[in-house]
């Protein structure tokens, strides 16, 4: 059974134990070593994490029975239109459902204070691609963001509307 837990700035620990045993494996195949390195700090460091809840990110846990097995992160974007900007589950969960309870959970949250559509990123090359398109989302846009040091997420913009 599945349950969703809100984070707090005091589970930025979990969210980085978490984060490194699965963004790593995620990316291997589609992202050189440095480049993962570089993101894994500019996205999951502690003070980066801080910062994205400071602005508004709202993280949440996925457990199941009792242990935590993924998380995700979303946040308003504006004109009732949220971004879901991370999801992820352990290796373990993928095909289980925890993905879609995630999402289902965000959808859930967001559309009871009326956002009308979900977007998200994920990389061009990035199987769950598939996984989002199963629920619905549809690519809006091909985009390249610039994240510094000379490194950009090669990106879908997909969107889901509620």
């Amino acid at each position: 059974m599945f349950t969703i837990r809100k984070a707090t700035a005091d589970d930025i620990p979990l969210i980085r134990q978490l984060c490194y045993k699965v963004w790593p494996q995620t990316f291997a195949s589609i992202l050189s070593q440095d480049k993962i390195d570089y993101m894994l700090e500019y996205m999951y460091s502690a003070s980066s994490l801080k910062k994205q809840m400071e602005n508004g990110s709202q993280f949440i846990f996925v457990y199941e029975d009792n242990e935590p097995v993924g998380y995700a992160a979303y946040f308003h974007k504006g004109d009732n239109i949220y971004k879901l900007d991370k999801i992820y589950v352990l290796p373990s969960q993928q095909g289980k459902g925890t993905g879609r309870f995630v999402i289902d959970y965000i959808v859930s949250d967001i559309k009871e204070i009326g956002a009308t559509a979900l977007q998200l990123q994920v990389h061009r090359k990035n199987k769950a691609r598939n996984f989002y398109e199963k629920l619905g989302f549809v690519i809006i846009e091909e985009k390249d963001f610039d994240i510094g040091q000379g490194y950009f997420m090669n990106d879908y913009v997909m969107e889901k509307q509620l």
